[in-house]
């Protein structure tokens, strides 16, 4: 789905073109068939997860020995590329692997054992509880406390803006185990929350877009969990892991503008070129041409942008300073390029019935989680 003709990204190989074009049949049998159903209800259903299981779908990344397929950020971005050409069919896979990647490189060997498989089946679902509602790129200003007693810790506090918090089977929790140490007080708790006293999830949040995608708030009023969920066993690490896996949720989020670059323009050259106005298709218009020839050219550069930073990736180059560079100027250029294209439209842009306009609402978000611009922007001036 390359910005330029003949253009190829040279991490697509027949690999990845495949998993590919695996990912966009279930899309087109299992997706688009029930969009307006998912986006109505504001999540999927639960068979979405079980069925992308069977597919192999779900933990491409992750080792084979441990459920998963092997593969590498390619193939997570293989499936980023399927969903973002069928607007409106998005879900929390990516969240779901995020989480699978903390418990690879951080959990214990019981640990990873016990969850990675159910969730490369799809059998469980999970979700990372980060964001509370005075504290979203603050870390320090976290108020969920996880106190120890005994052999179980004691979970109070709440989280909002949570993906995948309505279906999770598994949370991965961000809290305090030492309110005291400052960064170094952070932990990452594993919870099932199951029938789990004191546990409860609230509303599912009403969004801009993503609109098939569950979002909630969690509430913790003496939530129980055994020792043993503390992710990798060592409290106060949970800082230093969330730092270390940013760049790849980061880079997800890029891709993810750079695909929804590509199909804004490739929808936008398609309608320029049917619609008549004035005696003539738009296509035939200079300001239309120019719009257009700008939108492509942008889409190109960050894609051959993002590649750059996929292949220092696979290689372990890519580092935190790099990977913020990479998702505020890429998520930045997605909202204005996708805005220049939805303008072509008229007011056929703001019908939700066309792609355009689900790309449209689906990027604004982009420029907040994984960090929020400004946060990138800041990482990157500490570095010069």
């Amino acid at each position: 789905m390359a910005a330029a003709a003949g253009y190829i990204p040279p991490w697509h190989d027949t690999e990845v073109r495949e998993l590919t074009e695996l990912a966009g049949h279930f899309y087109d049998r299992h997706m688009e068939p029930n969009r307006l159903k998912f986006t109505g209800q504001r999540a999927v259903d639960r068979w979405v997860w079980e069925e992308a299981g069977r597919c192999g779908l779900l933990c491409c990344s992750i080792p084979q020995e441990y459920g998963g397929g092997g593969g590498d950020i390619a193939h997570d971005l293989a499936i980023v590329e399927a969903e973002v050409a069928r607007p409106g069919n998005e879900w929390g896979h990516l969240v779901h692997a995020l989480v699978a990647h903390y418990i690879l490189e951080y959990g214990t060997p019981e640990q990873r054992q016990h969850w990675l498989p159910k969730m490369a089946r799809g059998e469980i679902v999970a979700a990372i509880a980060i964001t509370e509602p005075s504290a979203g790129s603050d870390l320090q200003s976290l108020r969920t406390r996880a106190s120890l007693r005994g052999d179980r810790y004691v979970i109070n506090g709440s989280k909002t803006f949570i993906s995948n918090g309505a279906l999770a089977d598994l949370i991965l929790v961000v809290a305090k185990t030492d309110p005291t140490a400052g960064a170094k007080g952070i932990s990452l708790i594993c919870i099932e929350p199951g029938d789990a006293a004191g546990f409860q999830r609230g509303r599912n949040l009403v969004k801009l877009g993503l609109h098939s995608h569950d979002t909630v708030e969690l509430f913790f009023h003496d939530v129980e969990v055994p020792a043993e969920n503390l992710l990798g066993g060592v409290p106060g690490e949970g800082f230093a892991q969330l730092m270390a896996q940013l760049p790849r949720e980061r880079l997800i989020a890029a891709a993810t503008a750079v695909c929804s670059m590509e199909v804004a323009v490739r929808e936008t050259v398609s309608y320029a070129k049917d619609r008549l106005a004035f005696g003539q298709c738009l296509m035939d218009m200079q300001n239309t041409r120019f719009v257009l020839a700008e939108a492509s050219t942008a889409a190109h550069a960050a894609r051959v942008y993002l590649d750059s930073c996929v292949i220092r990736f696979r290689s372990g180059a890519l580092d935190a300073v790099g990977a913020a560079m990479c998702k505020w100027w890429l998520t930045e250029q997605q909202c204005r390029v996708i805005d220049s294209c939805l303008q072509v439209f008229g007011g056929y842009g703001y019908m939700a019935e066309y792609p355009i306009a689900r790309l449209y609402a689906n990027a604004r978000v982009q420029k907040i989680y994984a960090g929020t611009n400004e946060i990138m922007k800041e990482i990157v001036a500490r570095s010069l």
